[in-house]
């Protein structure tokens, strides 16, 4: 050997190639290894998703994964971190121990990564957008009612779907082109290791720059993902547990989200926005005092109205008070509950219920009428704790609430409980058992309509529309006895579902027809029937009823009287993570991650933008101010 290859010899001997497998090759085998999952989870999502991701060509497949590598590369940073660390340890010794947390690291690891795939497969579908901290919070709630929407089978592939890649992944970890240089013992001296471990170290250091995303201003975030004008591919590029551990890390920064302009001149915009009196308002009420019965109807919808399968709601639209431009403020219940009953905004990427210190400060039309001396009664026939339901009901005075456990066991035949039937059934019982002199509220939330749409009524082939027309029957029911009660006439009944519904099946969150839900007002104590065609959301009927009832709702920021003519005439509605606002020249649906307007209709083209923002931006500052 001559004396130059000595030299490079001996110069090579003090790089980590020590081993095995050396443990810089290791290093970037692990990280490339990562990516490469993480890629390939995304065609492999869009086949077991095609339904719900839409058309796309062989090319789109390319184009997803491309736009899809910046979180990929910054989610095999994260996970690349420990292994590295334990690599960089290994050159001093110690590789028993090494071994076990290596092990250890990879089995948790391996189950993050598979659950969030899993999790992200099984909810797309039904959810239209990649997985966040939504999910943990239902579960972590109640998971008996997360999961109430999930058959057996669909259980059994999931969990078998979930431990084979967990398997999968852990056993290509253990691999020896990534153990073995950490099992390998080193008989270098004292200086080539230190020279060893501070290679690995700047290697290691070295991530902080995918995990960024490069050396702009901005950090990575899911929005990078995002390319395409159809909405499927966007979210098939999103990294699922990029995209969750971003959703959980934001979930208490208020403040700090959703900064589209300064503050000053978002307050300008959203005074412009907002009325909290109700001095000029139509009356639609013979009665100041009349007792209330607010049904929350699960997931119906206008289209829903169409289909044959709900004849009451149909008639009750004509021989009531029909709000026929009306929109729900989000997709799920708790957030819809929060503004039929309180007034207040969905938000688009968090759930104010779970947090039960701001909810304690919210008023609400409970709160309101219980001051009012009204007798307050809420009738459920599911889990009242799940979502923290429970405790935001309690904070806005309503402390008789009945829920599945008030019911025998043989009455919860559904997999969320207590079908609607036996719900009114209580309510009608319990009206026929009170003798109050007090006005009375009486909030009855129905659950038939929801998915698996589990119901004991076989009357319409179509499974979806038959828990329809079975909740619609139950309605029909209601007010039928109300009539032959002899409280009619003192009565009204406001009909409005919890939030957009789910017909039809593979419905579009980027439309306006999914957020077009149906207010009926009927009973004896509106003056006469009618049809309003006043633009307003869930948000609105706070304000809209008190004003009827000439109570004061200044504290009510967000929610506006529709009646009043001095009051500004808009929908405002949010899904993850986009916001809509409706207005007789604009309807327009934003998209936060992708920074574009995924719909934009009407003689005044984008002018909702700027005031959508503006009024999405101010909702987030009160919730940090809470």
């Amino acid at each position: 050997m001559n004396y130059l290859s000595r030299i490079k010899l001996r110069h090579l001997k003090l790089l980590p190639f020590q081993g095995k497998a050396g443990r810089v090759t290791s290093f970037v085998l692990l990280y490339v290894a990562w990516i490469l999952v993480f890629m390939l989870q995304k065609p492999l999502f869009m086949l077991i998703c095609s339904s719900s991701v839409g058309s796309y060509s062989l090319s789109d497949i390319f184009l997803v994964m491309y736009h899809g590598l910046p979180l990929d590369l910054s989610m095999a940073g994260y996970l690349t971190l420990l292994p590295a660390l334990l690599l960089t340890i290994s050159i001093w010794g110690g590789a028993k121990w090494l071994k076990v947390v290596w092990k250890g690291y990879f089995v948790i690891a391996a189950l993050l990564v598979a659950t969030t795939f899993s999790l992200n497969i099984g909810l797309y579908p039904y959810w239209k957008f990649p997985l966040d901290s939504t999910p943990l919070f239902y579960f972590f709630s109640s998971p008996a009612d997360a999961m109430a929407s999930i058959t057996i089978p669909m259980m059994l592939i999931g969990f078998s779907a979930l431990l084979l890649l967990t398997v999968a992944l852990y056993l290509l970890f253990q691999h020896r082109l990534f153990i073995g240089s950490l099992i390998a013992q080193s008989n270098d001296r004292s200086l080539r290791k230190a020279i060893h471990t501070i290679i690995m170290v700047l290697l290691t250091a070295a991530l902080i720059i995918p995990i960024r995303g490069g050396f702009s201003v901005s950090s990575t975030n899911t929005g990078k993902a995002y390319f395409s004008e159809k909405m499927g591919l966007n979210h098939a590029a999103v990294n699922p547990f990029f995209s969750l551990m971003e959703s959980v890390s934001h979930e208490n920064d208020f403040a700090n989200q959703y900064r589209f302009m300064a503050d000053a001149e978002a307050e300008k915009l959203f005074r412009q926005m907002v009325y909290t009196q109700s001095n000029d308002t139509v009356k639609l009420l013979n009665n100041n005092r009349p007792d209330i019965y607010i049904f929350v109807l699960e997931s119906f919808s206008r289209l829903v109205m169409q289909t044959g399968a709900t004849p009451n709601m149909v008639a009750l639209s004509s021989q009531g008070i029909f709000f026929d431009n009306f929109y729900a403020n989000s997709f799920r219940t708790d957030r819809g509950l929060v503004a039929i009953l309180s007034g207040y905004p969905a938000q688009p990427t968090m759930s104010i219920m779970k947090y039960p210190q701001k909810t304690n400060q919210l008023p609400s039309i409970a709160a309101k009428l219980h001051h009012e001396g009204y007798n307050l009664k809420y009738f459920y026939g599911g889990d009242a704790d799940f979502t923290n339901m429970r405790s935001y009901l309690t904070s806005q005075g309503f402390t008789d609430i009945i829920s599945d456990v008030d019911f025998p066991v043989s009455e919860r035949m559904s997999k969320w409980g207590v079908p609607d039937g036996p719900v009114v059934e209580r309510l009608i019982t319990s009206l026929k058992n009170e003798r109050h002199t007090q006005p009375l509220l009486r909030v009855l939330q129905t659950s038939s309509s929801h998915e698996p749409y589990d119901v004991p009524w076989h009357k319409h082939k179509n499974t979806i529309l038959n828990a329809f027309n079975y909740a619609d029957a139950q309605i029909g029911r209601f007010v039928t006895w109300l009539k032959q009660s002899g409280r009619w006439d003192k009565s009204l009944v406001i009909l409005v579902p919890d939030h957009l519904g789910c017909w039809p099946e593979d419905f579009s969150n980027f439309t306006f027809e999914r957020y077009q839900i149906p207010m009926i007002w009927t009973g004896g104590a509106i003056q006469r029937p009618q049809r309003i065609s006043t633009l307003g959301s869930q948000q609105d009927i706070a304000a809209t009823l008190l004003g009827q009832m000439g109570i004061a709702h200044n504290d009510m920021l967000f929610s506006k009287d529709m009646l009043d003519s001095h009051s500004p005439h808009f929908a405002f509605f949010t899904v993850p993570d986009a916001f809509g606002m409706v207005t007789e020249t604009n309807r327009i649906i934003f998209d936060n991650k992708s920074r574009q307007p995924m719909l934009n209709e009407g003689t005044q083209k984008s002018k909702n933008l700027k005031p959508g923002q503006a009024y999405l931006q101010k909702l987030y500052d009160d919730i940090a101010q809470r």
